[in-house]
C-alpha cells in the first residue's frame, strides 16, 4: 500500500507578540508605532504632553524596519 503524500512546505513562522503589540502597518505600508511611558507617573505632565502620547510614530530607520517585520512576518495581514 503506497505512503500518503506529505505536504512539503516551508516552516511556519513564530510572530514575537510583544512586537505585534506594539506595532501596526498602515495601509500604505507604513509602520508605526505607540508611544511610551503612558502607564504611570503622570501626575506632573501637562495635558497637552498627555494627548501627545496618544498618537501614532513612524518607525525611523530601515534596519528598525527590517528587525520589527523579522520579528512579526504576518503583521501586514491583521
Amino acid at each position: 500500500m503506497p505512503r500518503k503524500a506529505t505536504k512539503k512546505g516551508k516552516y511556519k513562522l513564530k510572530t514575537h507578540k510583544a512586537t505585534s503589540k506594539r506595532f501596526r502597518l498602515t495601509g500604505s505600508g507604513t509602520l508605526v508605532r505607540t508611544k511610551g511611558g503612558k502607564s504611570h507617573f503622570r501626575r506632573r505632565r501637562s495635558k497637552r504632553a498627555k494627548n501627545m502620547l496618544d498618537e501614532m510614530v513612524e518607525v525611523q530607520g530601515r534596519g528598525y524596519v527590517k528587525r520589527i517585520k523579522r520579528l512579526a512576518p504576518y503583521l501586514d495581514n491583521d
